[in-house]
């Protein structure tokens, strides 16, 4: 596994960490395999792992605290990210931030999010959704600069609205931000206008989330797929957006070396931008772990392979419901 410095903060990370939110509670996990494949990711070396309070209202927070326990000799960095108050997603500028973020819910929610974790301090506190328009409040900067002088935590982190990656810049200016959680992909390359540059040059690091696009980047979805009631897919791949995005992945698959498959080039090609300090996918089973994990092996890809992959950027302008 190879480690990446986690922008200013100075931590060596692994550049593939775990994305947990599918420990929360989605349908077809399972408690004990959820820790299994939490203990294969620290044995290949994976040491940073991305959690939530809304992942299962503190349940994926629970597991990765059990894991915390197993593995005393081990430095596994933490991140974890509060709800807005109100529980809306995505973050909205015509929203005020008395009902998204006031210092007491942040204050609140860490303190909640330490004690399922059993720790006494998160490395990485992050608000959940964002929007610009709540940048100059002088609440929760304060209350982002309190828990860093009590040292409940030790960065503080942004994770900002899918297809708004420059919807954090204005926050960016308070010097109050550590890290950005983006969506980052073959298809979803926008960061690297301006908020890449931004964090490149001010030392915040980058957390790259959704490397396979929901699945799609992994090359199992058809236009038969369905999902439970409830699952989020649901409501991200309509009929029409499927359709559309199955079409684009068969044209990527043509940039995909011989003897890779496609979800490995996908990672690979977020991994080929230094700017990016982890990237980190969902995982519930081992057999995901160990796949993920092994293209982290200190073989990029080659400069030609990342340009044709450049050229399925899809600069999309979805409104998530």
């Amino acid at each position: 596994m190879n480690h990446r410095s986690f922008g200013r903060l100075g931590w060596q990370v692994s550049e593939i960490g775990y994305g947990m939110w599918g420990m929360g509670g989605w349908t077809g996990s399972d408690d004990g395999e959820s820790a299994r494949s939490i203990d294969r990711a620290v044995a290949l070396g994976c040491n940073f792992f991305d959690t939530a309070f809304a992942y299962g209202m503190g349940k994926s927070e629970t597991l990765l605290g059990d894991a915390l326990k197993r593995h005393p000799e081990r430095k596994l960095y933490v991140a974890t990210k509060i709800p807005a108050k109100n529980w809306k997603w995505p973050g909205s500028a015509s929203t005020p931030v008395s009902e998204t973020y006031p210092p007491d819910h942040i204050r609140e929610m860490t303190e909640k999010s330490l004690a399922n974790l059993g720790i006494d301090c998160l490395d990485l506190q992050q608000l959940h959704v964002w929007s610009d328009a709540w940048a100059s409040d002088e609440g929760w900067q304060r209350a982002a600069d309190d828990l860093k002088r009590q040292k409940l935590i030790r960065g503080f982190g942004i994770s900002v609205n899918r297809w708004e990656p420059a919807n954090v810049l204005a926050a960016l200016k308070t010097g109050l931000i550590d890290s950005v959680q983006v969506v980052y992909n073959v298809f979803d390359q926008s960061p690297e206008d301006e908020l890449f540059p931004y964090c490149q040059e001010h030392g915040i690091a980058i957390i790259a989330r959704v490397p396979f696009d929901e699945g799609s980047l992994t090359g199992t979805l058809s236009l038969d797929s369905t999902w439970p009631d409830g699952d989020w897919r649901n409501i991200y791949f309509t009929p029409q957006n499927l359709a559309e995005t199955l079409a684009r992945v068969d044209r990527v698959k043509t940039a995909v070396p011989a003897g890779m498959d496609l979800p490995e080039a996908a990672l690979r090609f977020i991994l080929a931008n230094s700017t990016v300090s982890t990237v980190i996918p969902g995982m519930r089973k081992k057999t995901h772990v160990e796949k993920n994990l092994a293209a982290s092996d200190g073989h990029p890809l080659s400069p030609s392979v990342v340009a044709e992959l450049r050229k399925h950027r899809w600069d999309r302008k979805h409104v998530i419901p």
